[in-house]
C-alpha cells in the first residue's frame, strides 16, 4: 500500500507552521478513535452482534430504541434474519438487547469519529491553522472514512439474506483491511506534522525492507481476517502443528484451487501461520539492520524497537488464541475472546510501527516517496 502524501516541499519542512501542533493532536485523536473503532468491531464480531441491526439509517439510527415498543419492533426485524432462524431462535428480548448494544455502539462510535472530524475541521479552519496544502490529505481522509462506512454496510448486508448466519468472510477482510489503510494514512499525515526532515534518515535498502514487510504484513492480516470470518481457530486448535501435521492434508480439496485460499479453513490456517513465521524471521533481521544505523534522530531511535516488540507479542498472542479455541463458549466472553482481541490490536500496532519506519527511512534526501 503506497502512502499518498502532501507536496514534497512541505514534507521537507516536517511541519506546517503555527498551529501544526493543534492539527497534529486532532489527527492523533482521530487515529486513536479509529483504533478503538476496530476494537469495537472485533468485540461486535466475537459477541455475534454484527447482524442485530438490519438497517442502515445514518441519522435516525444514531439513537437506540427508547421505548419498549421500539425495542420490540427492532427485535421483530432481527427475527426475520437467517441468523435468528438458524442460530439464535431461543433469544429473548434481553439477549437481543445485548447484541444490539455492541452493534449500535460500533456504529455510534463511527458517527462520533465523523463529528470529531467535521467539528475539528471547522474550528481549525476558522482559527486559520489549516493551510491550503492540508486540504487534499484531509479530503482523502474524509472520503476514505465514508467509503469505509459503505463497505461496513455491504459487509453486514451479506449476512442478512439466504441461509447466512454471519457476514461473508471476504467482506469482513475487506472491511478490516480498508480500516487499516485509513488508520495508516491518518497516522502518516500526523507524522508529517510531527517529524521534521532532519529527524529522518536516508537508507534505500532499509526502505525497501520496510515496504516488503508492510506488504507481507497486510497479506497476513487479510488471512487473519479470513480466519476470524470463518471462525477457523477451532478447526485446528493445535500448535506447533496444524492438527498433528506441519503441512496438513486437505489444503487443496476445493475446486478451483484458488478457492481454498478464501474458503478452506485449513489452507487459511496454514497461510496465516506461515506468513506469521516469515514475518517474525524477517523483522528480527530487519531490526538488527535498524539498530546498526548510527544517527542522532531521537524519533528514529525511539521508534525502531517497536516492530520487533510488536511482532514477538503478536506471535505469542496468536499461539495462545489458537490453543484457547477449544474453550470457546457461544455467547460468552472468555479467554479465547480476550486473546483474539489483543491479537488484533497488536497487529494494528505492528502496522503503525512499520508505517513510522517507512516515514522516517527515506530513499533519498529530497523525497519520502518510494
Amino acid at each position: 500500500m503506497k502512502t499518498q502524501s502532501p507536496p514534497a516541499d512541505l514534507l521537507r519542512s516536517g511541519s506546517f507552521g503555527p498551529g501544526s501542533k493543534t492539527v497534529y493532536n486532532w489527527i492523533m485523536i482521530g487515529v486513536v478513535m479509529l483504533l478503538v473503532q476496530v476494537v469495537l468491531g472485533g468485540i461486535t464480531r466475537l459477541t455475534g452482534s454484527g447482524l442485530s441491526i438490519t438497517e442502515w439509517n445514518v441519522v435516525t439510527g444514531a439513537l437506540p430504541p427508547l421505548s419498549e415498543e421500539a425495542w420490540l419492533n427492532e427485535f421483530n426485524k432481527y427475527q426475520q434474519t437467517p441468523q435468528y432462524h438458524y442460530l439464535n431462535s431461543d433469544f429473548t428480548l434481553k439477549d437481543f438487547k445485548f447484541i444490539f448494544f455492541w452493534e449500535w455502539f460500533h456504529r455510534f462510535w463511527a458517527r462520533l469519529i465523523g463529528v470529531v472530524f467535521v467539528v475539528g475541521f471547522v474550528y481549525l479552519a476558522a482559527k486559520k491553522y489549516l493551510k491550503k496544502e492540508m486540504f487534499n490529505p484531509l479530503l482523502i481522509l474524509f472520503l476514505f472514512g465514508a467509503l469505509q462506512g459503505a463497505i461496513g454496510w455491504i459487509m453486514v448486508a451479506s449476512g442478512l439474506t439466504g441461509d447466512a448466519v454471519y457476514v461473508k468472510p471476504t467482506r469482513l477482510a475487506l472491511h478490516f483491511i480498508f480500516a487499516l489503510g485509513l488508520i495508516s494514512y491518518a497516522y502518516w499525515f500526523a507524522l508529517e506534522l510531527k517529524v521534521t526532515s532532519a529527524q529522518t534518515i536516508v537508507n534505500p535498502s532499509l526502505r525497501k525492507w520496510t515496504w516488503w514487510l508492510l506488504i507481507i504484513l497486510f497479506v497476513q492480516l487479510i488471512f487473519g481476517a479470513l480466519m476470524a470470518g470463518h471462525k477457523a481457530a477451532i478447526a485446528a486448535p493445535t500448535w506447533p502443528t496444524i492438527n498433528g501435521s506441519m503441512i496438513p492434508g486437505g489444503m487443496l480439496r476445493e475446486s478451483p484451487a484458488l478457492l481454498n485460499f478464501f474458503e478452506n479453513k485449513i489452507t487459511i490456517h496454514f497461510v496465516h501461520r506461515g506468513l506469521a513465521y516469515l514475518l517474525l524471521v524477517l523483522i528480527i533481521i530487519y531490526s538488527r539492520k535498524l539498530f546498526q544505523v548510527k544517527t542522532n534522530s531521537q524519533p528514529f531511535n525511539k521508534a525502531r524497537k517497536f516492530p520487533l516488540v510488536f511482532v514477538l507479542i503478536q506471535v505469542l498472542l496468536g499461539i495462545i488464541s489458537v490453543l484457547t479455541a477449544p474453550f470457546i463458549v457461544p455467547s460468552h466472553w472468555g479467554s479465547f475472546e480476550w486473546m483474539a482481541q489483543l491479537h488484533q490490536v497488536t497487529g494494528m500496532l505492528l502496522v503503525l510501527s512499520l508505517v513510522a519506519m517507512l516515514y522516517m527511512v527515506r530513499k533519498t534526501s529530497s523525497s519520502l516517496r518510494a
